[in-house]
């Protein structure tokens, strides 16, 4: 059993221990080989190339246990724990040196293998002999892959000439929560199959192709070690040594609350077919939810992932490999009209309080351009306007103020452009400028898209992520934050090598009038009695918000309702979007489908919210000088806020030496991972499987104009 301790140690830098995995794929894929096949160089038999007989000498590369991937309170969204295979060792042969009998002897070890795990591993006799000629010292995998409580299980049952092959597996212990932020990791080599050379792998090494795995893949890698292999020419290993031990890689500390994130995936599976859902910390920027459904299970791609499933997964209508919530460019519908408010009062164009007459419809051009609910509403201002979504004020009030004035104020509020998140395949939206609009229509805008932008819809397009960056920006109402989706990167030991400083990404700009009149209008869209979000009313705390209703497909006659707003009104902490897509012909609209689901969400947390929404205290700091505090403390020089000191984000304890020694036993077992039967597994997901998948791209129907919108109750 001299492999089983070649990577057994290493167990002790996986810092935390894993649940039961599910069950791992048969890969079936007669086009792809199952092996890189080398052009055979000088053999093993070789002896002026190699010693004399079996004696080798070989310096191995050990790659590194992949870092973790963690919640922004330490809970583990990627690790890395220990797996098994089932391996021939060739050093126990003592049959002739004959390439044709030693085959012979494997077959039957193989045979063997499959009978003790159920298993049905077949392999050709040319590459068995291909592999006794070139590598015949080095354990080869003959199983598919199973747990270290299968393993121990084992131990003492396996026959002369089988050994465990210890490996790293990478594991997902909450399956399809955040799947699209997290991403996943594949192989990063083939494994030779040639003659050893200096530096080849012990065991296959894996490198991020999607998500957080992706983009953090450097500092999640760590530092591969050598060990040092050394054969007398009998074949008996003599030397067994590591030259440099693997360095594990550091840890990535999201900012993503594991609870909330956990909820609003499950209130978005209850509550819809196709949505997202994001919730943003407006004092920090830090986003606290990336939620997005239908979503996938990151385990399936561990160790690799059939043809088939993955076909399954990319070809689905509900395209599940899709991060609705940053890579979908929806109309923002109604959720736009703060913008518009924001910048008619700003700008000057109306007064705060400045009255329009609101028929039902209004023509523009030749077009009769209506409001969601039938019946005039009046002489209306900007607060009612909002509260009840009243679309022929904001076609009034935008051609007035005119697009590009408020198309502004929606750049600065974060429209039309990414958030500069690390996040693959984010969308930039549009937020159209004169260029733009003139390249896809070939003409000036009219008036017709100025009012079909300010109620959201024409070419304008957002993600949730922009929607809720903007709520956020408006609840500031100072400056627009840059959004965090990492607080700390650290080491392997848990030292912070990494935290983002919380900087503003631009001034806003705008009035107190402005706001005040914007924000009392939101605020009347939950609270008054005939505002259109009183689904979304929380009871305990005055939210802010605005409904909307998308025209989003219409040749399929699909529509989008959204939700998005910021609470408490009057010193805001908390910003969200939630959109919720329509099947076709389905009537939906922000109130009835999405302000629901914010309440329930939210509702959830209310204890933990009112904890957080209290004064943060002040840090009572006393001199030598000064054995009593004053009553009022210290000078406001030198007192602090509780939430301004920066400390290291709690992580499970880690070894504290570079170097942990090897134990000689098996750690304690873990839950097992079910053994599939299988072809033989090839050493890296085959060519023929995208490893990072070119996502769907969103739809591209959008109308151009505005016939009758949908309902905004």
């Amino acid at each position: 059993m001299i492999w089983k301790q070649i990577l057994i140690g290493l167990s002790i830098l996986l810092l935390l221990p894993a649940q039961e995995s599910t069950e791992i794929p048969r890969l079936v894929n007669p086009t792809v080989p199952e092996e890189t096949e080398e052009e055979q160089g000088p053999s093993a038999d070789d002896a002026s190339i190699f010693s004399e007989g079996m004696a080798r000498t070989m310096t191995l590369s050990v790659p590194a246990p992949r870092g973790l991937i963690l919640d922004r309170e330490g809970f583990p969204l990627a690790q890395t724990k220990m797996a098994y295979h089932l391996a021939l060792d060739f050093t126990a042969y003592e049959g002739p040196a004959e390439a044709e009998t030693a085959v012979a002897w494997a077959q039957d070890r193989i045979a063997e293998a499959n009978a003790l795990v159920n298993g049905d591993q077949q392999y050709s006799d040319k590459k068995l002999a291909n592999y006794y000629r070139n590598r015949r010292w080095l354990p080869r995998k003959i199983s598919q892959i199973f747990s270290e409580s299968k393993a121990k299980e084992l131990e003492e049952r396996l026959p002369t000439g089988l050994t465990l092959l210890p490996v790293y597996l990478r594991y997902y212990p909450e399956k399809s929560v955040g799947a699209h932020l997290i991403g996943y990791v594949g192989a990063q080599t083939v494994l030779p199959s040639g003659p050893i050379n200096e530096g080849d792998p012990l065991f296959q090494s894996v490198m991020g192709k999607s998500g957080f795995e992706m983009i953090f893949d450097q500092k999640l890698r760590g530092v591969p070690g050598l060990k040092k292999i050394l054969f007398d020419k009998n074949g008996t290993k003599v030397l067994d040594e590591p030259i440099r031990r693997p360095r594990p890689g550091g840890n990535v500390i999201t900012t993503i609350d594991l609870d909330w994130q956990r909820y609003a995936e499950r209130v978005l599976r209850e509550g819809s077919k196709r949505g997202a859902f994001v919730v943003i910390d407006i004092q920090t920027g830090e986003v606290l939810v990336m939620a997005s459904r239908p979503t996938f299970d990151l385990n399936e791609f561990v160790p690799y992932i059939t043809n088939e499933r993955y076909k399954e997964l990319s070809e689905d209508p509900a395209a599940p490999l899709f991060g609705r919530a940053y890579q979908s460019a929806y109309p923002p519908a109604s959720t736009f009209k703060p913008v518009v408010s924001l910048a008619a009062i700003n700008t000057g164009a109306i007064r705060y309080d400045q009255k329009f007459d609101c028929p039902y419809k209004i023509k523009i051009g030749n077009i009769w351009m209506r409001n969601h609910s039938p019946g005039p509403q009046g002489w209306v201002d900007a607060k009612r306007a909002l509260a009840k979504s009243i679309n022929p004020w904001f076609y009034q009030v935008g051609i007035e103020t005119g697009p590009q004035a408020f198309l502004s104020v929606g750049r600065r509020l974060g429209y039309g452009s990414k958030t500069g998140l690390p996040l693959l395949g984010e969308t930039a939206g549009v937020a159209p400028s004169p260029d733009y609009i003139m390249k896809e229509t070939g003409r000036p805008a009219t008036d017709g898209d100025t009012a079909n932008l300010s109620i959201g819809q024409g070419l304008m397009e957002a993600s949730p992520l922009q929607v809720a960056q903007s709520m956020a920006a408006i609840g500031n109402g100072s400056v627009l934050m840059d959004l965090q989706l990492v607080r700390q990167i650290q080491d392997f030991h848990g030292r912070v090598i990494e935290a983002p400083t919380f900087k503003k990404r631009n001034d806003l700009r705008l009035s107190d009038i402005a706001l005040k009149t914007t924000r009392e209008g939101m605020r009347d869209v939950v609270h008054a009695p005939y505002g259109t979000g009183q689904r979304a009313d929380l009871g305990f705390t005055i939210m802010c918000g605005k409904t909307g209703t998308a025209q989003w497909k219409p040749k399929k006659n699909q529509n989008l309702a959204w939700f998005a707003g910021f609470f408490p009104f009057d010193n805001p902490r908390y910003a969200f979007a939630v959109v919720y897509e329509g099947v076709p012909g389905e009537n939906v609209s922000g109130g009835q489908k999405a302000a629901p689901m914010v309440k329930r969400f939210f509702r959830n947390f209310q204890t933990e919210i009112e904890e957080n929404l209290k004064p943060a205290a002040r840090a009572l700091i006393v001199t030598e000088d000064d054995e009593e505090a004053s009553e009022t403390g210290i000078p406001e020089a030198i007192i602090v806020e509780d939430d301004e000191i920066m400390t290291e984000e709690p992580v499970v304890p880690i070894p504290t030496t570079d170097e942990p020694e090897i134990p000689s036993a098996i750690p304690p077992a873990e839950p097992v991972i079910p053994t599939v039967p299988g072809e033989d597994i090839p050493e890296v997901i085959p060519e023929a499987i995208p490893v990072t998948p070119t996502e769907p791209e969103a739809p591209a129907d959008k109308p151009r104009e505005a016939p009758e919108t949908p309902a905004d109750q």
